[in-house]
């Protein structure tokens, strides 16, 4: 009988038992990760991991082979659509569109930017560096005073309610002063001034309009010290009237200015500021200095009007915040009724702010007709304002300013019998010790 034949039963290794292979792990001209994001690579001509991946085609995956031509097989292409890549984070804009207050983003990402408070840039570097130059000029100020009447703050011959020189040191220093910038009619220039160091009421120790103006004098001309309608924007009355200013422009400016760059944001406050000068120049006693950067301040509160109604639907509350800044406003207004602070400088600059701040703030339209809006009201109020300050210039110098609105200097002025009930020039004659 025959014994079937059995099979021997193959011999089974342990895996450590297998004899290394090298050629087992050479990497192959088309071998595919298998990992589908694209997020792991090994971009080394030497043969890495994946050779065949190409990093500036991510979307592509691995089309390349080992040498850098074409695979014969694109194993790994997509047949799905994907959405778009996001802009990488170190895209960032350059200095000059972030001062101007341009970022190339999307629609929607400026509305999730505006709703979430996050501005164009981070650090409003105008607003500190006005308000260093302002804190140099005040300290000037006082400097002025005290080596002029021994004080940095003025006693005599008038107490300075806000803490701060006298008259004579802030018309020197460069307030805006009509009798210093053009012929006032009914103040001659022959008028004796009280003196820097003059400390009696009635001055005792007078002075002509010329010394009193300072910058040089008139050099035998009429006066005509226009640059104090830029000058008087850098002084401050005193103390208190530094103070809050201050308070004001590093806190609602210079968000402002994070908003909209610091380009268009130092636009926006000088002529804010000038223009409110100018308002000042046509319609106050022009017998009484101002100062201050209120205007210039106010107008940069326009802008977020401007905000407020251009993007109502983005803000928190709304209609809340327009109460409080009804409230802040009706507050700025009242304050403009301070002696040396001009109220015509609050108005002019809001108004200026509100045309400004329209052209330049960036707003965003999120439909056709809202952007139609936005730019009528855009081409409307650039040569609004350009006419604005071309018509009070010209009516500061050739014209009566009172003849044209006889009541409006009771908004920067209350009457008492100081002030002649805010009637003539407000300026106090040394003879009579009586306004004119």
């Amino acid at each position: 009988m025959t014994t079937p034949h059995t099979p021997a039963t193959p011999q089974v290794h342990a895996p450590e038992d297998q004899p290394f292979d090298p050629e087992s792990i050479k990497p192959s001209g088309h071998a595919r990760s298998e990992s589908q994001t694209g997020l792991i690579h090994n971009d080394s001509s030497d043969g890495g991991m994946f050779p065949g991946y190409d990093p500036k085609y991510p979307d592509a995956g691995y089309n390349y082979n080992h040498y850098g031509g074409p695979s014969e097989y694109n194993l790994v292409e997509k047949q799905e659509s994907y959405p778009a890549r996001a802009q990488p984070l170190t895209d960032k804009p350059s200095v000059l569109a972030k001062s101007l207050g341009f970022r190339p983003v999307s629609l929607a990402q400026r509305i999730d930017d505006k709703k979430r408070g996050i501005t164009r840039q981070r650090y409003p570097i105008v607003v500190w560096a006005l308000s260093i130059a302002m804190l140099g000029v005040f300290i000037y100020e006082l400097v002025l005073n005290a080596k002029s009447q021994g004080s940095p703050v003025s006693f005599k011959p008038v107490v300075n309610p806000m803490l701060g020189p006298s008259q004579s040191a802030l018309i020197f220093a460069g307030a805006r002063y009509p009798p210093c910038m053009k012929i006032v009619q009914g103040l001659s220039l022959d008028t004796q001034f009280g003196c820097l160091n003059n400390t009696a009421n009635p001055p005792d120790r007078l002075c002509s309009l010329e010394d009193v103006c300072g910058f040089g004098g008139f050099h035998d001309k009429d006066p005509n010290q226009w640059y104090r309608f830029i000058t008087a924007v850098f002084l401050h009355a005193g103390i208190i009237h530094f103070l809050l200013n201050m308070l004001a422009q590093l806190t609602v400016s210079a968000q402002v200015e994070r908003e909209m760059g610091s380009a268009g944001f130092l636009i926006l406050y000088l002529a804010a500021g000038i223009f409110g000068n100018v308002l000042g120049g046509n319609f106050t006693l022009v017998g009484v200095p101002s100062v201050g950067a209120s205007g210039a301040i106010f107008g940069t509160v326009a802008v977020a009007w401007v905000d407020l109604f251009a993007h109502w639907k983005y803000q928190y509350r709304p209609a809340r915040k327009l109460v409080f800044m009804i409230i802040e406003l009706l507050i700025g207004i009242a304050i403009g009724f301070i002696p040396y602070v001009d109220n015509f400088a609050h108005i002019g600059g809001f108004l200026m702010g509100l045309l400004v701040g329209m052209v330049l703030y960036p707003i965003i339209s999120a439909t056709k007709r809202h952007r139609i809006i936005v730019w009528v009201l855009r081409l409307a109020a650039i040569p609004l304002a350009v006419v604005l300050f071309v018509v009070l210039i010209r009516n500061f110098y050739t014209s009566d300013p009172y003849a044209a609105c006889s009541w409006c200097r009771y908004l920067s002025c209350i009457p008492t019998s100081s002030n002649n009930h805010c009637k003539g020039t407000g300026y106090t004659t040394v003879s009579s010790n009586t306004s004119i």
